[in-house]
């Protein structure tokens, strides 16, 4: 079979087979007067990913049981997809949810139907609290080519704890109309109709007291098996339950007990043997958990036997307590008593799959003897010589035809092997990182440098490839703050960010290697934020936020002096052309600030601007003076061409959240400017070439990724090319088709 049946090196390649090209329709406000604003119907953009790979955490993967080469895959801040089995890659699912969508990146479950296979059901919603919005079921009849769409009552929490149990959808194994949903707060749901209409289930264990509430369901024959979250197992507080009717249900007699056994993270049934497999942790995970167990259930007796491979608690190698809990669990449908459990949240001794060939008696560690390959996903190796194998294993799956073919989540990746021992990443198409800068320089060899959460920063030589640099190292950071290019000296960059061992750095080629600064302020270590270096790269300003002063250094980072006039927490924006010249906008008094001596001193500008907006966005036009763009989110946009001084709102939108520039247009002077917002009542993405006096839609219906507000910059050096930040689908990159 072909299924995720990829090269050991790894699966990272990009071809234009990512590519996704449509015609854009026409949208009202297009013959709006000039002078208003208006908006023209755009030639086709195609679409792509800057390759990474993965980068986030799969919180879910599934084959389905009975369609060979079919599987799918869940993440929690950046949807779904399904395996192309004759492309050998994934192919997202959810890119058509927009900016109003955004909580619905995050997904709770998902469940395939043995019997239809081209059904698919997605229960999507990120969190639970009350500024989110509620959660939705989609439901397919092409495995997720076109979508169905029913809005719940409930929240969904595919992005708080408990997002790798699972899964907490369930196709009923009597009847394939009727599906269940488990729900963190409000119990257990029921439709009939195929996902279309849903009603509380008459369970016995509402209402949630943590939070949890139902963490998995699993068919085991014609019965349907609940975990529930909020108990610890006992007689009085149950934390599994059954229904065999559909209508009631009980709970299961003789579970384990304890705080290794108090949540239920997964479940798998081998119908061979009629046992079915639960693991078990004292948190919902992936954080938190420092306990847990493996229990088998003999479902034709009820008799329970403990299976664990290595009990939390012993002493690691380097000392420190060995602990954690269990995450995933997956039967081989090939061989009875074959089944693989994976560890959770195990730091010191680093979580592993186990394989049991008779039923759980013995195990065999499979990253004992594992060769890991990652050439094609140099960032797994974490700045370091070697990738490790992994961490967070939540979501684990055994291919149902080829029973040495198992995959594993990790918080960053899909790691998968054909042979039990060589590991690769099968990750291709998936991209799941958070971006928070983007910068494109004039010249060298990179067209991007990317400022992402988690995975700090990387230096993308090739679009189509995963960076061969990996992370930024010397130092690495986890998730990156600033990110700033000298535009008169672009071989010159500086970035910051969280680390262990270092919270700014500077590069002379570009941002190929970098070095860290040679001394940092005090606060930098737990507050590091925004960087700017001036036009010739002389100067460097830093914020720390709100409660903190910024800093200055004129010497590289060697030494750094306060800047009492610079506005707390604000972010500084270096002049283009002037490198005497810094500005920052203040969002607590709505004043723009600007300096004229290299950052020394501020003195305020314009005033009376929008307060209270910690989404603002301040940008200096390439190749001007004084030339800036104020984005203030719901208020809208502003440009001033004095430095600051005086602002007046552009007319033509309607909202802004970010803003970049690119190469100019042919026959224009002016950068093309690249927006996110509303010219009406929709947020998109648009291009103007004549100073924002009228803008074109670039993306489409279908190509929205949920909210998009973080980072947006053009290519100086490629007309019509945009580069996106997404949270949670990576950079897309766009180009006129």
């Amino acid at each position: 079979m072909r299924t995720l049946r990829l090269s050991r090196r790894g699966v990272l390649a990009g071809t234009a087979a990512t590519a996704a090209v449509a015609t854009l329709p026409v949208l009202q406000g297009r013959a709006q007067a000039a002078d208003n604003g208006s908006e023209t119907a755009a030639p086709a953009y195609r679409w792509r990913n800057a390759v990474q790979g993965g980068t986030g955490f799969i919180s879910g993967v599934l084959f389905h049981p009975s369609c060979r080469g079919l599987a799918y895959l869940r993440t929690d801040i950046g949807g779904a997809y399904r395996w192309d089995d004759r492309t050998d890659r994934w192919i997202p699912l959810i890119d058509h949810l927009g900016w109003d969508d955004w909580n619905l990146l995050g997904v709770e479950a998902m469940a395939v139907d043995p019997a239809h296979p081209n059904r698919l059901y997605l229960t999507l919603g990120a969190y639970t609290q009350s500024w989110a919005g509620n959660g939705a079921v989609l439901r397919s009849d092409d495995r997720g080519a076109t979508w169905k769409r029913t809005d719940l009552a409930v929240k969904l929490g595919g992005n708080e704890d408990g997002r790798g149990a699972g899964e907490r959808l369930l196709v009923d194994p009597r009847d394939s109309d009727t599906l269940w949903l488990g729900t963190r707060h409000d119990g257990l749901l029921k439709s009939t109709d195929r996902g279309a209409t849903w009603q509380p289930a008459d369970f016995p264990a509402v209402p949630s007291a943590t939070g949890q509430g139902v963490t998995l369901l699993v068919a085991v024959g014609r019965t349907v098996y609940a975990g529930w979250g909020d108990s610890d197992g006992t007689a009085d507080k149950p934390n599994l339950y059954r229904t065999a009717d559909g209508k009631t249900w009980e709970p299961v007699p003789g579970g384990p007990t304890g705080t290794a056994a108090k949540v239920p993270i997964r479940a798998a049934y081998d119908r061979h043997t009629r046992e079915l497999y639960v693991t078990y942790a004292n948190a919902p995970g992936p954080n938190g958990q420092s306990d847990g167990s493996v229990h088998k259930l003999r479902t034709t007796n009820g008799k329970w036997t403990e299976v664990t491979p290595v009990k939390p608690g012993g002493t690691a190698t380097d000392g420190s307590a060995d602990t954690f809990g269990y995450g995933g669990v997956a039967v081989d449908a090939r061989r009875p008593g074959t089944l693989v459990v994976s560890t959770n949240n195990r730091w010191a001794e680093i979580d592993t799959v186990f394989r049991s060939t008779n039923g759980g008696r013995t195990w065999t560690s499979l990253k004992d003897r594992a060769v890991l390959d990652v050439s094609e996903t140099p960032y797994l190796k974490w700045g370091g010589d070697k990738p490790k194998f992994g961490w967070w294993i939540q979501a684990l799956a055994l291919d149902p035809f080829d029973s040495e073919h198992v995959v594993y989540g990790t918080g960053a990746t899909l790691y998968g092997t054909r042979d039990l021992r060589h590991w690769a990443p099968e990750i291709r198409g998936v991209e799941e990182a958070a971006i928070r800068q983007l910068v494109s320089p004039p010249t060298g060899e990179a067209h991007l440098l990317s400022g992402n959460g988690d995975i700090g920063v990387m230096y993308h030589e090739r679009l189509t490839a995963s960076p061969s640099r990996g992370m930024a190292s010397n130092p690495v950071f986890g998730t990156c703050t600033g990110l700033s290019l000298a535009p008169a000296k672009p071989s010159y960059v500086v970035r910051a960010g969280w680390g262990n061992d270092g919270n700014g750095a500077y590069s002379n080629d570009g941002g190929k290697t970098w070095a860290p600064f040679e001394t940092q302020p005090a606060v930098a270590k737990d507050a590091p934020g925004p960087i700017a270096t001036s036009a010739d790269g002389g100067v460097l300003l830093w914020s720390f936020g709100t409660a903190n002063p910024g800093y200055r250094s004129a010497d590289n980072g060697a030494t750094w002096s306060e800047v009492a006039s610079f506005p707390k927490g604000a972010a500084p924006v270096p002049d283009p052309v002037d490198p005497t010249r810094f500005y920052a906008f203040d969002t607590t008094t709505g004043t723009v600030f600007a300096s004229t001596d290299g950052g020394l001193t501020f003195t305020a500008g314009a005033t009376g601007l929008a307060t209270g907006d910690a989404e603002f966005q301040l940008k200096a036009a390439p190749g001007r003076t004084g030339d800036l763009w104020l984005s203030l989110k719901w208020n809208g946009l502003y440009r001033s061409t004095d430095g600051g001084a005086t602002f007046t709102k552009v007319s033509s939108c309607h909202t802004s959240h970010t803003l970049g520039f690119g190469k100019a247009a042919e026959g224009a002077s002016y950068p093309a400017i690249y927006m996110v917002g509303a010219i009406e009542t929709f947020n998109a993405v648009y291009r103007s070439d004549d100073e924002a006096k009228t803008w074109t839609r670039i993306n489409d219906d279908q190509h929205q990724w949920g909210w998009t507000g973080a980072a947006i910059t053009g290519d100086p050096r490629v007309y019509g090319r945009v580069y996106l930040g997404t949270n949670g689908r990576g950079v897309q990159y766009g180009d006129p088709a």
